[in-house]
Formats: C-alpha cells, structure tokens, sequence
C-alpha cells in the first residue's frame, strides 16, 4: 500500500478525484440531463420521455431563431469591442502609469466598488437616468443641445449595450492587467533604447505579451453576455431579445424540451466561440 502511494501518478488521481466529483456530479450531469431532456417531447398539458428532433426541427426552422441569434451575436460582438478598449486602456494606466504598489491596489479597488452591489440594482440605475424625464434628457435640454427628449436613450439596443459594458468591463480589466504586471519592464526599456516610439512599444511589445489575458477577458465577457437575459428584458424594455430570453420564455411555458435544445445549440455556439479564440493563443501560461 505504501508503494502504491508513493507513486506520484497515482497520488495525483487520488488528489484529483474529489474535485473531479464535485465537477461530475454539479457540471457534467446536469448538462448531460439538459442534453437528453432536449429530445423529449411536450404537448400543452405534458412532457414525455423520448427520442425525438422535433424540437431542433422547430428550432432550426423558424427565422426567429436565427434574428435571436443575430441579436446575441451583435451584443456579445458590440460589448466585446467596448470592453476590450476600455479594459485595456484602464490595466495600462494602472500598470504602467502608476508607479506604487499601494495606489494601483487602491484605484484597482475603486474598480470594483460597483461590484459590491447585485447586477440587477447596478443595471436598473440607468432606468432612471436614461428616461425621458432622466438626468441625461434634462441635462441635454437645460444645455441647449437638443429641444426634447431622446427616446432611443432608454429601452433600446443602446441602453442594453452601455448596461452589458457597464456590467462587465472589470472582467476585462482584470486579466488584462494581471498580464500586464508579468511584463518584465526592462523589455519595454530595451525596445526605448533602440529608438522605439511608444506606439511601436504598445503595438509590438506589450499587446502581443497581453495577448493571454485579452484571450481571458474576452472569453468572459463573450459568454456572460451570451447567456444574459435580464439586462435584455429590462434595458429593451422587452422590445429585444436573445437567446437567453428565448430559453426563459421556454421555461415560463413549461416548454423545458424547447428549452433544452436552445441551451444546447446555445452551448454549442460558445464552446465553438471559445475553441476559435483558444487558436490564437495559448491561455496556459496565464493558469
């Protein structure tokens, strides 16, 4: 037995197995259920065991699914692109415009006071500024810059991507500068010295070292934003939708085979998201 132990493969198992449960029993079993419910059947009154593609028949076939997913893909797309400026440019204040430990741990914690409150309050904030008797519209009256009030400030695509930007920059952030902090400076000294200019040293030393932790962020931004439904419904004023609001419209109607086979299309499509990102850098060496 003591040989055995010794073994250090054996010992790594025997180190693994119980996390390794935990992830069997609350990752890989639900989404096999959710997988094998999504060829059951269901009538109005009742859903049956079975083995059926009528509901990705429904799914695929109906040209709502395909404007739901536009819409998923415009806002994952459309975020992404915010985020990723915005993250970048506040990791690179922090990490190479401040120069002690002590502030960069206090501003990156200015950061994240937003994140001490729920989603659902930090989102619902904006109701009443963006109205058309908000802060925003009485402001831009009082100025002189617009004679009445914007409507498309407030439920619309507009309000729904500076909610999804509001909410999920710091997972941008985060990575971003946790990477930038591993760049050994006398790399960017070195690229000053032989007559580099700080475009030059942004474009080819630090993105191309940052690389990883933009693979990061991004790929929490992309699926959080993807399986978001509540910052849509509320922030359109439930003229919009994704794919996540399909699902819980499912749901509500007790249609969970219906349900089932979005989720897994719906799972499909990130997974694949994810595997294109992953081609273009190795994210191990942030792990």
């Amino acid at each position: 037995m003591r040989n055995l132990l010794k073994n250090p493969h054996l010992t790594g198992w025997l180190l693994a197995s119980p996390l390794a449960l935990v992830l069997l029993a609350f990752l890989v079993l639900p989404i096999a259920m959710i997988v094998v419910v999504s060829f059951w059947g269901a009538t109005e009154f009742s859903i049956y065991p079975a083995f059926l593609f009528d509901n990705y028949e429904f799914l695929f076939g109906s040209p709502v699914t395909y404007s739901v997913f536009f819409n998923t893909f415009k806002y994952a797309a459309i975020t992404w692109a915010f985020t990723l400026v915005i993250g970048f440019t506040v990791a690179y204040f922090l990490a190479f415009h401040v120069r002690t430990l002590t502030w960069q741990v206090a501003l990156f914690l200015l950061c994240t006071i937003p994140f001490w409150t729920s989603n659902i309050i930090r989102m619902i904030s904006w109701i009443p500024f963006l109205g058309r008797n908000g802060l925003a519209n009485s402001t831009l009256i009082s100025w002189g810059v617009i004679d009445e009030p914007l409507e498309w400030l407030l439920f619309s695509d507009f309000s729904v991507i500076l909610a999804f930007v509001h909410l999920y920059t710091l997972f941008m952030v985060v990575p971003i500068f946790n990477t930038m902090m591993r760049i050994d400076r006398s790399l960017i000294e070195a690229a000053y010295d032989n007559g580099a200019s700080g475009f030059q040293t942004l474009t080819n030393v630090i993105i191309p070292l940052t690389k990883p932790g933009i693979m990061i962020g991004s790929i929490f931004v992309v699926t959080l934003v993807m399986g978001d439904f509540i910052t849509v419904r509320f922030m359109s004023g439930s003229q919009s939708a994704n794919v996540g609001r399909l699902i819980s419209n499912d749901i509500a109607l007790l249609q969970y085979p219906s349900a089932a086979a979005t989720a897994v299309v719906l799972l499909a499509t990130v997974l694949l998201i994810i595997a294109v990102l992953l081609r273009f850098v190795d994210i191990r060496k942030e792990l």
